[in-house]
């Protein structure tokens, strides 16, 4: 029998194995413990499920659910699990997950008004399942024949999604009589599955998760009310667009609709902004500052230029500054608890300098406004000076706008806080949604790329600490905001994939953000590409492509 050489990293040792041996045999033949079950493994920086069969020499590293791809597999696992309960016991009903919020995700049971007795129900049930330990079994068949028994399952949302992506083979997933698919790998059975919760939430049910750095805890509710009604009202927008799923993009793409779908997400995008700058002008005798906040590339900068031409539509003198200007020089900008640069720390901004600039402008002096140079990292001055009048408001964006240590100097009255993120509305289909992190990692990564010099491997590579950076100074001040605007569009991430992929394929097997990359393309993969030719040069999505109007 053919011996192949197999090196784990987690004991940092090579043995040898014969041809066929499975991840999960390797992992039990060498006592590989990890501070929780292990979930799955890269193997050569690849991500695979511990069913995964070796026939030559590899290098190993096994993950468990403190890992992003190991919280992933959880997540899908649990999903499915979901699936199988909600089906069982409404089986005229669609299980539909809809958005994460709350620190949980909010699911659907459509045709049913569910009560809190019928979520509890449908949480039993699952207790039950992940207690009997069931096997997750991964197939991999013709597509014709993979559409037939989602058919059978009147899973049509599967099947349009399978035919538009034109593969001869359909890689799926069983769960004793129910299928799914979700796009990643899954944990080995429903026994790892113990730590979950399921609520009754709204009108459907929120599905609570283990902590990544406390898997045996649930994550802790977040009241996150504007946040939500923000989702309900662009899921209510995709309704009645009939646009819910990427196989509804994909179809309108192959039948010459996407200029409709660009125009249509356009002028939502105009009149959510307009209604806004009323807001403002309603206030208008007592506003003096505009904050806008949101996370890394969630379209501050142009929803701020956007707004401002609303606001001179209503009859107001805005005047524009960011905060990516106060940025100190990269030597002094602060580290985290692993040693890297926290650009997203509030000390990673000159506050003092902000500060005395700001309260100099609201006083009507003239100021020289600092700019930053991201690829070297350095402040300087290029002359421009900055002078407002009593007639200005001041538009203020950038990542820490609601941090209220940021502008504790001017009061509450006096401000109008706004924040944005890129909230993606349209799943992959009824039961994989579309996350805004990944959303807006594609986004960063061909900005990076195209104007920061940081190939995809750096933006990548530095996703986590920007994660980190978000959880800790910005998400815990969104609720704070006057008005909430969505920045994401129907279409984007169909135009995005032409420039992010050949980005991607630059990340190479024998580097660690492969893994990443991969994920990435193989999501692309469901994607029909749209032409960026019909987007406004105004559009948010231009601050990432290319060709806008704006100077920034």
């Amino acid at each position: 029998m053919k011996q192949v050489h197999i090196t784990c990293i987690n004991d940092n040792k090579t043995s040898c194995y014969e041809a066929g041996t499975s991840l999960m045999e390797i992992a039990n033949d060498r006592g590989i413990k990890l501070k929780t079950p292990i979930l799955g493994a890269y193997v050569n920086n690849k991500l695979c499920d511990l069913s995964y069969e070796v026939y030559q020499p590899k290098t190993i590293n096994y993950i468990d659910i403190s890992h992003p791809d190991g919280m992933r597999m959880y997540i899908r696992s649990l999903s499915l699990v979901l699936y199988k309960a909600a089906n069982e016991l409404f089986p005229n009903a669609q299980l539909r997950i809809e958005h994460s919020v709350s620190k949980g995700t909010y699911c659907l049971l459509e045709g049913e008004e569910l009560t809190i007795d019928d979520v509890l129900t449908i949480q039993n049930r699952m207790k039950e399942i992940i207690s009997s330990d069931t096997p997750f079994i991964q197939h991999q068949e013709e597509s014709e024949a993979v559409i037939e028994r989602f058919e059978a399952q009147k899973q049509a949302d599967k099947t349009a999604l399978i035919r538009h992506r034109g593969q001869l083979y359909t890689t799926y997933h069983q769960l004793e009589k129910h299928i799914g698919m979700y796009y990643g790998h899954l944990v080995p059975s429903t026994g790892y599955l113990k730590v979950f919760d399921l609520i009754k939430y709204y009108n459907g049910m929120l599905l609570q998760i283990p902590k990544r750095t406390q898997p045996d805890t649930l994550e802790d509710i977040v009241v996150q009310n504007k946040m939500f009604d923000i989702f309900q009202e662009f899921a209510e927008w995709n309704r009645v667009l009939n646009v819910r799923n990427l196989a509804d993009i994909n179809e309108s793409c192959s039948n010459g609709k996407a200029t409709t779908l660009i125009k249509i997400s356009e002028a939502l995008h105009e009149k959510k902004i307009g209604h806004i700058a009323d807001m403002i002008d309603a206030r208008k005798k007592t506003v003096k500052l505009i904050l806008i906040s949101g996370p890394s590339s969630s379209g501050k900068t142009t929803f701020g230029k956007r707004l401002a031409i609303q606001l001179m539509v209503a009859g107001m003198k805005p005047v524009n500054l960011s905060l990516d200007n106060y940025f100190v020089n990269r030597e002094d900008t602060p580290l985290d608890e692993h040693g890297e640069f926290d650009f997203e720390a509030l000390n990673a901004l000159d506050v003092e300098l902000f500060n005395k600039q700001l309260i100099g402008l609201l006083a009507g002096d003239e100021v020289e406004i600092p700019k930053f140079n991201f690829e070297s990292g350095q402040r300087y001055y290029d002359g421009e000076k900055l002078q407002m009048t009593p007639d200005n408001i001041l538009i203020v964006e950038g990542i820490h706008g609601l941090n209220p240590h940021l502008t504790h100097l001017i009061p509450d009255t006096a401000k109008f806080k706004i924040y944005v993120s890129a909230l993606t509305s349209v799943n992959i289909d009824n039961q994989n949604l579309i996350h805004t992190t990944d959303n807006r990692l594609i986004r960063r990564i061909v900005r990076d790329y195209k104007y920061r010099n940081y190939s995809a491997r750096n933006t990548i590579a530095r996703w986590p600490s920007v994660r980190r950076g978000e959880d800790a100074h910005i998400f815990p001040y969104q609720e704070e905001a006057d008005v909430m605007f969505n920045t994401a569009l129907l279409y984007e991430l169909s135009v995005l994939k032409q420039q992010a992929e050949p980005m991607l394929l630059e990340v190479q097997p024998n580097q660690p953000e492969y893994a990443e990359a991969r994920r990435l393309l193989n999501f692309f993969g469901y994607f029909k590409p749209i032409q960026a030719t019909q987007i406004p040069p105004t559009s948010i999505i231009r601050e990432f492509l290319g060709g806008s109007s704006f100077d920034y």
